[in-house]
């Protein structure tokens, strides 16, 4: 691997790492030389991921449901015990929930904004002590939060709350790379079109539904594994020192 793009001697966390964008971005960090913890609510799961990915670098999992301020806090201290410096944070884990309008639950708004919003909040809040002793001018320490183009444009498929969701996980990483960037922590967003992923499976096992999606992307196809890890390697590595603030679309043009 070109020296420009190398994380060796890095270490990474990405929550929601056991599956879909976080499995694939995790993967890409590996190969790229870091050291990578994943954390999911289903720690079997996790740990079996981790176990997987172990071909191609040092993975460790965490159990971790971010969905409340004590889960946060529990991942915070197994992480604690375990570096004393991170280098790279990936804020992948998230949920959508979609509904008609008229009946779409308060609940679910409250689930999807608390995770989506809320527990990327508290993990960049309550990690910046491993964040700021990793951080030089020479290296920034990353922050890569994973929003959507459905921040962005208005696609929802009734998933009121996830669009708006990742809207201010949006606004959220260009706040924070504008306070962090004096103490040398970068922040950055990437925001992902279709991948394959749990949260897009069943347009899967719909021919119709998924032909209907394909045609309103400009590229008439979803996403790769290796489109999405080697930009979370480029960020993450010293193709990405000068940028904080940025907002990239992943998305065969879903967004012009």
């Amino acid at each position: 691997m070109h020296p420009y793009f190398s994380l060796q001697r890095r270490t990474a966390l990405v929550t929601g790492g056991s599956r879909g964008i976080g499995r694939m971005i995790a993967k890409g960090l590996l190969e790229a030389g870091a050291k990578v913890y994943i954390c999911a609510r289903d720690g079997a799961v996790c740990a079996q991921t981790a176990e997987e990915l172990s071909a191609f670098g040092d993975c460790r999992s965490f159990t971790a449901d971010l969905s409340s301020e004590a889960g946060v806090q529990t991942l915070v201290s197994q992480l604690t015990d375990e570096i004393d410096s991170l280098n790279i944070l990936i804020n992948n884990a998230g949920a959508t929930w979609g509904a008609p309008l008229e009946s779409y639950p308060d609940k679910a708004w409250e689930k999807v904004m608390r995770l989506n919003v809320t527990s990327v909040f508290s993990c960049i809040q309550q990690l910046l002590p491993l964040l700021r002793k990793a951080a030089s001018a020479d290296n920034p320490a990353r922050v890569i939060n994973i929003g959507s183009v459905a921040g962005i444009n208005t696609i929802s498929m009734q998933a009121y709350a996830y669009g708006p969701s990742k809207a201010a996980v949006h606004q959220l990483t260009r706040l924070l790379a504008k306070n962090l960037v004096h103490e040398h922590i970068n922040v950055n967003l990437i925001a992902p079109g279709h991948f394959p992923s749990k949260m897009t499976g069943h347009l899967v096992t719909d021919a119709e539904a998924l032909a209907e999606n394909l045609g309103e992307i400009p590229m008439h196809r979803w996403g790769k594994e290796e489109e999405m890890a080697a930009l979370a390697i480029s960020l993450a590595s010293t193709a990405g020192a000068y940028m904080t603030g940025n907002i990239i679309p992943l998305d065969g043009g879903c967004t012009l």
